[in-house]
């Protein structure tokens, strides 16, 4: 089963948990998301053949297409961008690096808009990062590895879970906080009734004075 970690909360809240919606919404991405799904799936590699491995990569961190019958190639655009990145190293050319969205798409297998669809789950977690260079006079802006190889770029999505994570322990603390004011703001009304109601009862049960006699 995979795992679920999501940002985007749909509740009606009293007064007294809107705190905990605010903080729920709030990030610590460098770019601001409405709404982002982490599906991590378990998934093991069958053997060490590279595609199988880059297959699995993105299983468990929730890049691979989620349809059954999705045809997108992801895996082959993973190692198109590392050997990229590497050439880039190697050659001190960091434009090298870049991929431009329809190359992104060739190497996928897809169509260019289907690669935005999927780009954006790249970004979300920063494996990717958005990049532009002048060639020829023209500016070039496509995306590139967000580091200097696979493990420094799949690092930056570890950051980002951790972060949600520990967002999400911010709220589990801030939610028991609040469970025991709620618990307490009701203890302290339940007791002034109860305050009230019996001084009403002893006033009502007390004897009233005799009248005294009018003076002769």
């Amino acid at each position: 089963m995979p795992t679920f970690f999501g940002v985007g909360i749909f509740l009606t809240l009293d007064r007294h948990h809107r705190k905990i919606f605010k903080l729920a919404m709030t990030t610590k991405m460098k770019r601001t998301v409405k709404h982002m799904e982490f599906l991590l799936d378990n998934a093991e590699a069958i053997n060490n053949d590279v595609e199988e491995l880059a297959k699995v990569l993105l299983a468990r961190f929730g890049l691979l297409p989620r349809k059954k019958d999705g045809s997108a190639q992801l895996h082959k655009l993973l190692l198109a961008l590392y050997e990229r990145k590497k050439e880039a190293n190697r050659d001190k050319t960091p434009e090298r690096a870049v991929l431009p969205v329809e190359e992104m798409a060739l190497h996928a297998g897809i169509k260019r808009q289907t690669m935005y669809d999927y780009l954006h789950r790249w970004l979300d977690l920063q494996i990717l990062k958005k990049t532009s260079f002048v060639s020829s006079g023209k500016v070039i802006i496509g995306y590139e590895l967000n580091g200097t190889n696979l493990e420094s770029a799949f690092r930056k999505a570890e950051q980002t879970l951790s972060n949600h994570v520990e967002t999400s322990f911010r709220i589990i603390e801030l939610l028991q906080n609040e469970i025991k004011k709620e618990k307490l703001r009701k203890e302290l009304t339940t007791q002034a009734n109860s305050s009230i109601t019996n001084s009403s009862q002893s006033r009502s049960s007390s004897p009233e004075a005799p009248e005294k006699p009018d003076p002769a």
